[in-house]
C-alpha cells in the first residue's frame, strides 16, 4: 500500500471533514469513527471511505459517522504539521482556544472538530461509541488501547485482539481521553503498520465488528466471522489484556534512534538493548513486550514496555468499581479527596513513593498529575456515563476479562 492517498480520497478529504455520515431509519446509537488524526496514517481514511459507502441506511440503527482528523497533515502525509493533533485535546488548551488570536495549524484542527463533536453530541442520540483509527510505525499486531473505564474494558473485550490499557497514565492530551472524561466509550484500533496493506484490510473489519457490536447493524453471519477470523488470525490468536509500565519520552534536543527490528508486543528481556539516545545505549530495565517502538522522525515516545495483566485482577478490579470501592482509598496515609464528585483524589508525595501503584490501579486511578507537595490521581469510573450502557448486550455479560 502506498503511504498517500489516491486523488478522489485527497479531493474528498480536502474539501469535507465528515467521510460519510449514514442515518438510519430506526432509532438506535451513535458510533463516530475518527481517522487521520496523524496525517501519515492513511489506513482508517480508506477503510471508512471503503467500508462506510457501502452500507445500506435502511440496514442501520441509529447513526455512523466517519471523521477526518488532521485535514492539513494527511495532505502533507506527515505525522502533523506543526504540533501533534493527538496531544493537545486537553480542557486548558481548549479554553485558551476562545480568545487565542494567533493560532496553528493544529490549533484550528482541534477548533473543528471540538465544534463537530459538540454538534454530534447535541443532535444526536446515546448510547455514544467513538474510536479512533490509527496505524504504527513498526510491524506490530491489531490492537486496542482504552482509557481504562470499565464501559471501554466491556466493550473491547468483544474484539478479538489485544487490548492495551493505562495509556493515560504516561500520555497527555490524546482525543478519547477527553472524550472519556465525558464519560463515553471510546477506543482506538491500531490496525498495523503505516505502510502494510493489511493495516487497511484490519481496519475494514474492525470497522464492521463494531457497527455489529454496537448494535447499530445486525451482523452478516458469514461478514461477521470473516471479519472476527480476520483480525483473530492477524492479532495471531493473542487477545489479552496489558498495561504499560514504561515510556521512553524523547526530549527536543535528544538524539534517538530505536535500534532495528523491533515489533510491537515482541517479547525482551531485562537488559535487553533497545536504542540509542545521544549515543548512550538503552536498556531494558523490564522483563515483558515492546510496545510501539518509533521509527519515524516525528513522535515525542520512543517506545513502551507493557506487562500481561492477570484475569484475576481485572476481575477483581471490575467488583471494586462497581461497589464503588475507591471511597477506601481515602484510609490509606496521606490520601484525601480533592474532589469526590469529580473522582480527584489527592496523594502526598512523601508517602506516594511508598504506595504500590497497582492500588490505585485496582480502582482506575491511572491518570495523574504532580502539583507542588502532593500528586493528584483521576479515576474514569465517576463520570461514565454507566446509565448509558447497562442495558446493552454486551454491558449485560459478565465481566470475565481475557
Amino acid at each position: 500500500m502506498k503511504s498517500t492517498l489516491g486523488l478522489e480520497t485527497k479531493e474528498t478529504m480536502l474539501n469535507k471533514r465528515i467521510i460519510v455520515k449514514i442515518e438510519g431509519e430506526k432509532t438506535g446509537p451513535t458510533v463516530v469513527f475518527f481517522s487521520g488524526i496523524h496525517g501519515n496514517e492513511t489506513a482508517g481514511v480508506l477503510a471508512l471511505k471503503e467500508t462506510l459507502t457501502k452500507i445500506n441506511h435502511t440496514d442501520v440503527n441509529g447513526t455512523v459517522y466517519g471523521v477526518i482528523g488532521n485535514i492539513k497533515a494527511l495532505e502533507q502525509n506527515q505525522r502533523y504539521v506543526e504540533t501533534d493533533l493527538n496531544r493537545i485535546w486537553t480542557t486548558e488548551n481548549l479554553k485558551k482556544l476562545k480568545t487565542k488570536k494567533d493560532i496553528n495549524s493544529e490549533e484550528q484542527e482541534l477548533k473543528d472538530l471540538f465544534m463537530l463533536l459538540s454538534e454530534i453530541l447535541k443532535t444526536n442520540k446515546g448510547p455514544f461509541y467513538f474510536i479512533d483509527l490509527h496505524t504504527t510505525s513498526s510491524g506490530t499486531l491489531p490492537f486496542i488501547t482504552i482509557n481504562d473505564a470499565l464501559i471501554n474494558r466491556k466493550f473491547s473485550n468483544q474484539f478479538p485482539v489485544p487490548i492495551v490499557l493505562g495509556i493515560e497514565e504516561y500520555l497527555n492530551g490524546p482525543l478519547l481521553s477527553y472524550i472519556n472524561e465525558l464519560g463515553y466509550v471510546s477506543l482506538g484500533f491500531e490496525s498495523g503498520q503505516h505502510d502494510d496493506i493489511e493495516a487497511v484490510v484490519n481496519a475494514k473489519a474492525f470497522v464492521y465488528l463494531t457497527l455489529c457490536f454496537s448494535g447499530v447493524i445486525i451482523k452478516e453471519n458469514s461478514r461477521f466471522f470473516k471479519c472476527f477470523n480476520q483480525l483473530n488470525s492477524a492479532a495471531n490468536n493473542v487477545s489479552n489484556v496489558f498495561e504499560i509500565v514504561h515510556l521512553h519520552s524523547i526530549k527536543i534536543d535528544d538524539s534517538f534512534k530505536m535500534l532495528n527490528g523491533f515489533k510491537s508486543f515482541q517479547k525482551i528481556k531485562k537488559g535487553n538493548e533497545l536504542a540509542t539516545s545521544n549515543n548512550i545505549k538503552i536498556k531494558s530495565e523490564y522483563r515483558g513486550r515492546i510496545f510501539m517502538p518509533l521509527y519515524q522522525e516525528k513522535g515525542n515516545e520512543g517506545f513502551f514496555i507493557i506487562k500481561k495483566i492477570q484475569p484475576l485482577f481485572l476481575n477483581v478490579s471490575a467488583v471494586l468499581r462497581k461497589i464503588k470501592g475507591d471511597a477506601l482509598l481515602v484510609l490509606l496515609p496521606g490520601v484525601s479527596w480533592e474532589n469526590k464528585e469529580k473522582h480527584v483524589l489527592k496523594v502526598n508525595l512523601k508517602t506516594a513513593k511508598y504506595l504500590a501503584k497497582q492500588i490505585f490501579h485496582l480502582f482506575g486511578y491511572r491518570n495523574k498529575q504532580e502539583e507542588g507537595t502532593h500528586l493528584k490521581l483521576f479515576g474514569r469510573e465517576r463520570t461514565s456515563r454507566v446509565e448509558m450502557y447497562n442495558k446493552t448486550d454486551w454491558y449485560k455479560k459478565r465481566a470475565l476479562f481475557k
